[in-house]
Order: structure tokens, then C-alpha cells, then sequence
């Protein structure tokens, strides 16, 4: 299955090549990692595969230690609003994952302005307690178009912008359903973070999503605090990337 790996995954905040003053003083170097699930009322057929994941995906983590304890796991469902369903969790000791819900329509503005609060927030709270924090990953998954209007390509551009906001982080956008490619590849920070399902069992592409999720924590987390950190981004299995798709 094909991998892409950032190497620019440099200490938000940091200037690559500079160590900072304080780095003796580290408690540690963390990766926090976002996964934006669509809880609309399309995914009512679908939440319990999403949920089995998501449970699969914490069975796993529970088996690689050293790769969880470098991550705080973040679960955001979002319909008409967004929903926190788990806080930068250490996720070695949550005794089971919280349960997405689906619900009403598919509103991409509200997911961009929670992350645009929510992420410069969290850093801050990671780094008061003497974390290095390395620049966050945004997985979002959905099924559907947005139905919210255009607004929240302004609000996405804004969260991305590093001027705008310091802890920008990485995008990797999946799309399966009716999600059309152009949109995940307006949704993601780089083509090749974008990806769409090539099959018609909504459950079965939703397993895959997961599996591809959860080794993309695995491989991440094992660089964290090494000479190399990077972002690791499996592309799930049978998913093309976006930009092939014509």
C-alpha cells in the first residue's frame, strides 16, 4: 500500500533547524492528531462500521505503546454543529473509544472554524506542559457534499495559513460516497493528501479508511522524537488519490 511521508514535520511553533533553549526542560515530544468524522444523517447505514473501526483502531494502539504515547488523539463528529467525542487522549489509557452518532446535514464551515479555535488552543495546553508539539494531522472523512454554502473554503484557508494561524496543520482528506474529488482536494493541504473510495460497500471502504488511519498513527508516532520525525500517510487500500480521478 503506498505511504507518503512529510518531512517537515517540525515542532509547531519551532524553526526548522533551530533547537530551542529549552529542549533539556522537554517532557516529551507529541504529535496531536485530529480525526474529523461526518456524523450526517447519509451515514445512519454506516456508523456502526465507523465505530467498529474507530474500536480497532484503539485495540491496535493499545498494542504499540511506544507509537501511542507519542500521540494525543482527538474524535470530532460534525454535522450541523461539532461534536467532541474524545480530547487529546492518550489513548494507551482510554478503556474504550465514545460512540459517533449520525445525525442531521454536512456542514464543512462549522468543522474549519471548531479546528481554527480548538487546535491553537490545545498546543498551547501541550506546550504549558513542557511538550515539544509537533505540527497537528487533520483526518476527515465524509460522504457527502457540503451543504453549508462556500463560506468555509475562507474558513479552511484561514485554519491552513500559517500566518494566520501558527499550529496550521497537515489535512489528509478522505471521501467516500458521494463526496466528489475536487472538493477533498479543496479540503486537503497537498494533492497527494487527498484520496477517494473506489468501491460501493460504504462499510467496507469506511474498514479500510480505519486500518489506513490507524497505520498512519503507528508509523508517525515511531519518528516522533527521533533525528527524523515525520507524518506517515498510508493511503487506504483501494482508495485512489483524488487528483487521478477524472
Amino acid at each position: 500500500m503506498p505511504t507518503i511521508t512529510n518531512r517537515n514535520l517540525i515542532p509547531s511553533g519551532q524553526v526548522p533547524g533551530r533547537v530551542s533553549n529549552d529542549m533539556t526542560e522537554n517532557s516529551g515530544n507529541l504529535l496531536p492528531i485530529y480525526m474529523v468524522a461526518d456524523e450526517s444523517a447519509s451515514m445512519t447505514n454506516y456508523i456502526g462500521d465507523l465505530n467498529h473501526g474507530l474500536t480497532q483502531l484503539h485495540n491496535a494502539l493499545l498494542g504499540e505503546p511506544m507509537a501511542a504515547a507519542k500521540v494525543r488523539f482527538t474524535i470530532l463528529g460534525f454535522s450541523d454543529d461539532v461534536q467532541l467525542r474524545l480530547a487529546m487522549a492518550d489513548l494507551r489509557h482510554e478503556n474504550e473509544l465514545p460512540q459517533l452518532t449520525a445525525r442531521s446535514n454536512t456542514a464543512y464551515g462549522k468543522v474549519f472554524e471548531d479546528l481554527r479555535a480548538r487546535i491553537p488552543t490545545d498546543v498551547a495546553s501541550l506546550k504549558g506542559q513542557g511538550y515539544t508539539v509537533h505540527r497537528p494531522a487533520v483526518f476527515f472523512l465524509s460522504d457527502g457534499q457540503p451543504n453549508d454554502g462556500d463560506g468555509w473554503r475562507t474558513t479552511r484557508n484561514q485554519l491552513v495559513d500559517q500566518s494566520v494561524t501558527k499550529a496550521a496543520p497537515n489535512i489528509i482528506a478522505c471521501g467516500i460516497g458521494a463526496v466528489k474529488p475536487e472538493t477533498m482536494l479543496e479540503v486537503a493541504t497537498k494533492p497527494e493528501y487527498a484520496f477517494v473510495s473506489t468501491g460501493s460497500d460504504l462499510g467496507a471502504e469506511i474498514a479500510k479508511f480505519c486500518a489506513a488511519l490507524t497505520k498512519s498513527i503507528v508509523k508517525s508516532g515511531n519518528t516522533i522524537g527521533s533525528a527524523q520525525p515525520q507524518l506517515v500517510v498510508e493511503r487506504p487500500q483501494n482508495f485512489k488519490m483524488a487528483i487521478d480521478v477524472v
